[in-house]
C-alpha cells in the first residue's frame, strides 16, 4: 500500500522569509486586529480628545474644525484627516465588535472550534460593514 498521508508543513519558529506561506485562521486575525485597533485607539486618544474640545467648544471651533476635512492643516491636505479619522472608526468598530464576540464567548462558555471560525468571520464582515457605512459619510 503506498503512502498517501499528506505531509503539511509545521511552523514552530517562523522565520520572516516563511511569512509568505503561513495562513492565520480567521480566529487568529481578529486576535490581532483587536490588539492593532487597541494600539491605534490609545495612540491617537490626543488627537480624539482634540477633535471632540474642537468641536463642542463653540460655533467658531466647529467650523475651523470642518474646514480641518476641506482644508487641511499645517501643510497636510484635508484628504489626510479624512483617512485618519477612517483609521479611528475602523479601530473602534473593529475593537468594539470584536470586545462583545470575547465577552460572549466568556459568558456562554462558547470555546468551541466551530463557533470560533464562524464568529471570527462574523466580526470581520460586520466590522467591514459598519467602517464602510459610518466612513462614507467623511468622503460623501
Amino acid at each position: 500500500m503506498a503512502d498517501t498521508v499528506k505531509h503539511r508543513p509545521v511552523y514552530r519558529n517562523i522565520r520572516i522569509t516563511q511569512l509568505s506561506h503561513y495562513r492565520l485562521p480567521a480566529p487568529g486575525l481578529v486576535s490581532i486586529l483587536h490588539r492593532i485597533s487597541g494600539a491605534l485607539l490609545f495612540i491617537l486618544l490626543p488627537f480624539v480628545i482634540w477633535l471632540f474640545d474642537a468641536s463642542i467648544t463653540s460655533e467658531v471651533s466647529y467650523a475651523e474644525f470642518a474646514s480641518l476635512f476641506s482644508a487641511g492643516w499645517a501643510g497636510l491636505p484635508g484628504w489626510f484627516f479624512k483617512l485618519v479619522v477612517l483609521a479611528l472608526i475602523w479601530a473602534y468598530v473593529q475593537h468594539f465588535i470584536a470586545g462583545l464576540r470575547h465577552i460572549y464567548m466568556d459568558v456562554t462558555h462558547a470555546t468551541g472550534l466551530g463557533f470560533g471560525r464562524s464568529s471570527a468571520f462574523v466580526t470581520l464582515i460586520a466590522t467591514a460593514i459598519l467602517t464602510i457605512a459610518l466612513g462614507a459619510k467623511l468622503f460623501i
